[in-house]
């Protein structure tokens, strides 16, 4: 399999019974969003990005998305029987490597090349998944980790050094909700073995802290732009004035303990922006650096820039569309994404009956059906553009003979012109003949 990661490099990859990318998502891999000048994705890693300065911090933006399973999956203890882990959730190029599904793949690498004191790392990342406005097979992301030699630190006090350091960094003008201490020994347990309880929680409030101040200039932004555009095309006038408010959730992460997420309030709800944590230090021994310790953080690109440019459909990224992309140029004019058009939908429905096995995932049979094989031939057969979103409507078990029927409605509806009956029609029919092909199903 011949891959081209970018304009100017390409990559020859064996392929064997694992193998499971279509052609639509190798073509995605030279895009590259967040290298695209000007474009929504690129000036939300800039605006992140400018929260962690050179060179205490190195930028790596131009990873390959090609890793060994080791590297994605091993390096950060995921278990072996992690779903992560399937074909039905990620793209294998061959047995032993596969599509990055998240820019985590590369932090063993990062913490064993030891080049600077933190990092951030922006990518592009692979991941089979469901179709709606706010879910792509591809998407971004941007990792960060900020860490602390034991042998470097004065005294071999990692503590001490960063309350040093947070005694610089003063506290954010924000409403900050945190009822959980920051140590559960059930819930959210500090690595006893090699973190101390003054190290565990100087790092975690370090992180804490360092992270509200991303937030609150994201945020700040977010809301001129919507101040500026309120009442125009639908947008919602939000008060400049109107506090912001976020909260620290626990929560589980195999590659960080204790491990938190960042719920920011916005637009009358809760929503989870990142998850973050103390990292697990068999990380850092396994990359040849026992005597660090620190954090790291993870956030989808896409999610944020849906919120700061107020645009409603992940698959607008992707648009080359020149009234898309005319309306973002630097960090210092965001305005509110203005929709260029609403074109009508169209709902068809297809029904049928799931086979007990089938080979949809690829990498040989008697794999059981799974709603990412359906999605997967559904992009396939109808592109990425012409789907807004596909919901399963009925899932039925026959009282006697025990076999399965599923419903899905599929939401046609094209960002950049209207589809016609006709058209909808003749694909919807190309579809069901695909899925008899590629799942084995039988059409009601």
């Amino acid at each position: 399999m011949v891959i081209r990661t970018d304009k100017d490099n390409v990559v020859n990859c064996p392929t064997d019974s694992w193998t499971n990318v279509p052609i639509s998502i190798l073509d995605a891999i030279p895009r590259r969003l967040h290298l695209e000048p000007s474009h929504p994705i690129l000036l939300t890693r800039q605006l992140i990005e400018s929260h962690f300065p050179s060179p205490k911090y190195a930028h790596h933006n131009i990873l390959s998305p090609i890793v060994t399973v080791a590297q994605n999956f091993d390096s950060l203890g995921f278990p072996a029987d992690h779903p992560g882990r399937s074909r039905t959730d990620t793209y294998y190029l061959n047995a032993g490597t596969v599509l990055r599904t998240h820019t985590s793949a590369h932090q063993a690498d990062m913490f064993r090349r030891n080049s600077s004191e933190g990092y951030t790392i922006s990518a592009d990342v692979y991941r089979r998944d469901a179709i709606d406005r706010s879910h792509n097979p591809v998407f971004h992301q941007m990792e960060g980790a900020r860490m602390w030699d034991r042998r470097k630190v004065p005294g071999g006090d990692v503590a001490k050094a960063v309350r040093e350091e947070l005694d610089q960094m003063g506290k954010p003008d924000i409403m900050v909700e945190d009822a959980n201490p920051t140590i559960n020994p059930e819930r959210n347990p500090r690595q006893e073995e090699h973190h101390s309880i003054e190290e565990a929680e100087a790092i975690a409030t370090h992180l804490k802290r360092t992270l509200e101040g991303v937030v609150i200039n994201i945020f700040s932004k977010a809301r001129v732009a919507r101040e500026a555009s309120g009442g125009k095309d639908g947008i919602e006038k939000t008060p400049v004035t109107k506090p912001l408010k976020i909260r620290w959730v626990e929560t589980y992460f195999p590659f960080t303990s204790p491990s938190w997420e960042l719920e920011v309030f916005w637009q009358d709800n809760w929503l989870e922006l990142l998850g973050c944590g103390i990292v697990q230090q068999r990380i850092p021994i396994a990359a040849g650096v026992p005597s660090q310790i620190g954090w790291a953080f993870g956030v989808g690109l896409e999610r944020v820039a849906m919120l700061l440019f107020s645009i409603p459909d992940i698959r607008l990224f992707w648009s080359r569309d020149a009234r898309f992309l005319s309306q973002f140029s630097t960090l210092d004019n965001i305005r509110s994404f203005v929709p260029f058009s609403k074109h009508p939908a169209c709902y068809k429905d297809v029904a049928f009956w799931v086979p007990s096995t089938n080979n949809s995932a690829g990498g040989g049979g008697g794999v059981e059906f799974h709603d990412n094989d359906f999605m997967e031939v559904v992009r396939e057969t109808l592109g990425g553009q012409l789907v807004e979103d596909v919901k399963l409507m009925d899932d039925f078990k026959h009282p006697k003979t025990g076999r399965r029927s599923l419903c899905y409605r599929i939401n046609y509806r094209s960002l950049e012109r209207t589809l016609t009956n006709r058209e909808v029609n003749d694909k919807h029919e190309g579809l069901k003949g695909q899925l008899e092909i590629k799942l084995g199903v039988t059409l009601r």
